[in-house]
């Protein structure tokens, strides 16, 4: 009997040791090159983003339920409770920590690392780009923003009214705790010697331009459901070298390939090569304080801005939204036909965008059908020679002043500006290609230091006026230099709210009387028929300008060893490795 038990349990353990080596306890992933940071508070990234939901952990999260849906779930909280309405007509939540929740580091966290991250990430003197997310919270944009811990474990917040979306504002990043002691070292978000957080990994190791190490936490509150011990991200803008990494088995995801390989990809790698819908839209932007008109041209102020949108325009329908797609992106995704993404709801269930412009042909603002392109050519041909000099022999214009595009390092990016490039050209019309790593390419772009660039945005959060409100003359996401320099001054504008029961009438108006006085009455909205009503007229105004030229609908696309268990996407575009499980 004796020898049997021994059997048994030199079997079990022998049983033991194989599913321990039949497993990896290491993840090797590329999703990107450096990233210009990773405090919650100051990224402004996708990819950063990823990194951070790793090693934070905010009072909910995104996670999957049993039929996996995509649902907002507690994280540091206890619940997400219901708010309480107050007679001004905000909304007061009150929030219990879980017990023991403490930093990487071991320090106790408590109510009032979110009250102090909260008010930082909101404050002028930090300047986030996100700082605007922070405007439903009552008193934003004064030093009584309506955020306080009543004691280690409690944290109460008041909002100015209902949203819908507030439960998913709590699972974005600039809503993310931090220490005050620790950010007071301007570059802790750099340093794996700095960087403190509660997550559920912490960074040991950042070689830059090379590689980011996250290793498991042991002090994150469940730290027991998370099964990978170690991501490893590896830094790249290659895509070539990220598909080479992928084919050889070093990396397991990758979140690029080259776009000559897409076709071959999808054959070569049918389980492991992925296209998943997501909230987000491929767009060019122009900034809206460079000319576009000859050098000869007379216009100022208003007539110049307004010459120089219908310019925009035009420019807009020169190019092939549909070749685009099918030929070089090749990704599965959709002709866009407006800023703001599909996918997104309207008041009355429909989608958005297909509410969005003032055609009763075709949804958005732009005819995206195959068999419109050629109208839509010659309408914009129609348009630019009334600014511009025309040879009718050589069907070029001579006297368009030549552009420079920017993009950041990518192969995808790089194909499309070649091909917008060589459509321009084509009448005439002159671009530079100019391309930047990543994180200054952000940098230049947020800063208004160029004058066409390349752009995507996917959602924050699962509601229109995530598409909208970045573009408020303080939003920190504003590219476009809406209502800054020369802009701000440019008194042009209309806005009538007067049908929603509003007295808000502007006539002439700059960026900032009209545009943000919208948006600030869109946030405060709790007629849901006149909310989405607002936000259309938004859209409006925001593609009057011409500064937006949408180019197509996201899809996510990227490549996951079929080794890989565990894993899931947002169509925010996060990617969550910790419940990951890698076959050997």
């Amino acid at each position: 009997m004796k020898k049997l038990l021994a059997l048994v349990m030199t079997l079990a353990m022998l049983l033991s040791m194989t599913a321990f080596a039949s497993a990896q306890s290491s993840l090797a992933v590329s999703l990107s090159s450096e990233p210009d940071t990773l405090d919650p508070a100051l990224n402004s990234a996708v990819d950063g983003a990823t990194m951070i939901v790793h090693l934070f952990s905010g009072l909910a999260a995104w996670t999957q339920d049993a039929e996996g849906k995509f649902v907002i779930a507690p994280d540091a909280a206890v619940e997400l409770p219901e708010g309480v309405a107050n007679e001004d007509g905000s909304v007061t939540y009150t929030y219990t920590l879980k017990d023991g929740l403490v930093w990487s580091d071991g320090q106790p966290l408590t109510a009032k690392d979110f009250e102090f991250a909260w008010k930082r990430a909101a404050s002028t003197e930090l300047g986030a780009d996100y700082g605007y997310m922070f405007e439903i919270v009552k008193g934003y944009g004064t030093p009584d923003l309506a955020v306080s811990a009543k004691d280690d474990k409690t944290l109460e917040v008041t909002i100015n009214n209902a949203a819908s979306y507030w439960n998913e504002l709590l699972a974005f990043p600039v809503y993310f705790p931090v220490r005050e002691d620790v950010v007071g070292n301007e570059a802790w978000a750099t340093d794996p010697s700095t960087y403190v957080g509660n997550g559920p990994y912490t960074m040991t190791g950042w070689e830059h331009n090379s590689v980011i190490t996250l290793t498991k936490n042991a002090n994150y509150h469940d730290a027991d459901k998370v099964t990978m011990e170690e991501l490893k991200f590896y830094l790249s803008d290659d895509s070539n070298n990220m598909l080479a990494n992928f084919k050889n088995g070093t990396w397991l995801l990758i979140d690029d390939v080259p776009t000559s390989e897409i076709a071959a990809l999808k054959t070569e790698y049918p389980n492991e090569f992925v296209i998943a819908g997501q909230l987000g839209t491929y767009y060019v932007n122009m900034n809206v304080n460079k000319n576009l008109l000859p050098a000869d041209s007379t216009l100022t102020g208003v007539e110049l801005e307004k010459a120089n949108a219908e310019v925009r325009k035009a420019l807009a329908l020169l190019f092939d939204r549909n070749y685009v797609v099918n030929d070089i992106a090749q990704g599965g995704q959709t002709p866009a036909s407006s800023f703001v993404a599909m996918g997104l709801t309207d008041a009355d269930g429909t989608e958005f965008y297909q509410n969005a412009g003032h055609s009763e042909e075709f949804d958005g603002y732009y005819n995206v059908a195959e068999d419109a392109y050629e109208g839509n050519f010659e309408a914009a041909m129609e348009i630019l020679k009334k600014y511009y000099t025309y040879d009718e022999a050589t069907g070029m214009f001579t006297n368009f002043p030549t552009m420079e595009y920017l993009y950041n390092t990518s192969e995808g990016h790089k194909a499309i500006a070649e091909y917008l490039q060589s459509v321009f050209a084509g009448v005439g019309v002159g671009m530079n290609l100019t391309n930047q790593e990543w994180n200054t390419f952000l940098n230049t772009r947020k800063e208004g230091n160029y004058e066409v660039a390349r752009n995507g945005w996917i959602g924050d959060y699962n509601d229109p006026i995530s598409f909208l409100d970045m573009w408020t003359s303080g939003s920190g996401n504003n590219d476009v230099q809406f209502g800054k320099g020369a802009h701000a001054e440019l008194a042009m504008y209309n806005l009538d709210l007067t049908p929603f029961g509003l007295e808000t009438k502007v006539e002439n108006g700059t960026w900032a009387e009209t545009y943000d006085v919208l948006i600030s009455a869109v946030k405060a909205s709790t007629d849901n028929e006149a909310r989405f009503a607002m936000m259309h007229l938004a859209e409006d105004m925001l593609m009057e300008t011409g500064c937006l030229i949408p180019v197509y609908y996201y899809t996510d696309l990227y490549m996951i060893s079929e080794k890989v268990d565990g894993f899931y996407s947002i169509p925010l575009g996060y990617k969550y490795f910790m419940y990951t499980t890698v076959a050997q």
